[in-house]
């Protein structure tokens, strides 16, 4: 489980004292963390290729949701040399109540940042790279020109290297999501996250419609991106509202769903309502293959970057058939 403090914030001074990791959650009570079943559970990472991966991450200074999500799937991908880059700092300005990204008020942009992502994309040798980022209220664009820096720099750098971006929603900043369109990544993410009547429980700070709409505006812009969205499940929703969603992505002109267990960082974070089966993942992917999608991942561990790699090959061969 992840700690409500992070020992990277500890200034070097004598007497300073540690920045609280989540400061807008310290006062809420604390909620039981559930032991997880045993198909959650995940070994520690050991491997040699999880410390090349992380040397080269920590060397060249870069952030990785990885390890500020606290990814359970950590140890398999950086294994294989797969990361998933966060740009524009480290500091989310939302405070939403599942994710263990640390809030509060962002420092400057790193103008250097894209190279160090080109250069650390060519040392892995990476086919796929998935770029996501902070929530950057604080800027004019909501971070939307260092997301077009970042993928020319890949791009220069290792051009046949395909590139997968996870935005924030861009909420009242206008023309940024047009401005990450025209960059033409291979596949545009944003996560919806759950089910709309969990939202001011869950995610205060975004709109429902709005994130729907943002992946709407992609495909009216360029057809030919890929669109994927993702949902947490044990927060509380229903399978009704959860098959409701669906048909909302569907509407859109999503291609990829993923689908995973929604888990709690601290016990100040929100708590899981249920553990869901399985079988239950299972039934929802065969439901939603139904539905349209192109592709469709649901597991307990899925994540929205998990084996992005091999899932983009999967959504190109489904297009091809189409």
């Amino acid at each position: 489980m992840a700690v409500l403090f992070d020992k990277t914030d500890v200034k070097s001074q004598a007497g300073a004292v540690e920045r609280p990791r989540h400061p807008e959650k310290a006062n809420r009570p604390d909620s039981e963390v559930l032991r997880k079943p045993a198909w959650i559970r995940v070994k520690a990472p050991t491997s040699k290729g999880y410390a090349a991966t992380r040397k080269i991450v920590h060397d060249k200074g870069l952030v990785t949701v990885c390890e500020e999500a606290a990814c359970p799937n950590i140890g398999e991908c950086w294994e294989k040399a797969h990361a998933t880059f966060m740009i524009l700092g480290d500091t989310c300005t939302r405070a939403c109540a599942f994710c263990n990204v640390k809030t509060g008020m962002p420092g400057p942009v790193d103008t250097d940042e894209p190279a160090k992502i080109g250069l650390a994309v060519t040392e892995m040798n990476l086919r796929h790279v998935v770029i996501t980022s902070v929530d950057r209220d604080d800027l004019a664009d909501g971070g939307a020109q260092h997301f077009v820096d970042v993928i020319q720099a890949i791009r220069a750098a290792s051009p046949k290297t395909t590139i997968e971006i996870l935005t924030p929603d861009f909420l009242r900043k206008g023309g940024a999501a047009e401005t990450v369109i025209a960059a033409k990544p291979d596949v545009f993410n944003h996560n919806l996250e759950t089910v709309p009547r969990l939202y001011l429980k869950i995610r205060p700070g975004a709109r429902y419609y709005h994130s729907l709409r943002l992946l709407e505006k992609v495909k009216e812009q360029d057809p030919n991106q890929f669109t994927k969205s993702g949902i947490m499940v044990g927060l509380g929703e229903t399978k009704e509202e959860v098959m409701q969603i669906m048909d909302d992505m569907r509407s859109a002109g999503i291609d990829f769903l993923t689908i995973g267990q929604y888990l709690q960082p601290t016990r100040k974070h929100a708590a899981v309502d249920r553990f869901v089966t399985p079988e239950e993942f299972k039934a929802y992917e065969t439901i939603a293959k139904a539905k349209g999608f192109l592709l469709v991942s649901a597991s307990p561990l899925t994540r929205s970057s998990y084996h992005a790699d091999d899932d983009f090959a999967k959504l190109q061969a489904a297009r091809r058939v189409r």
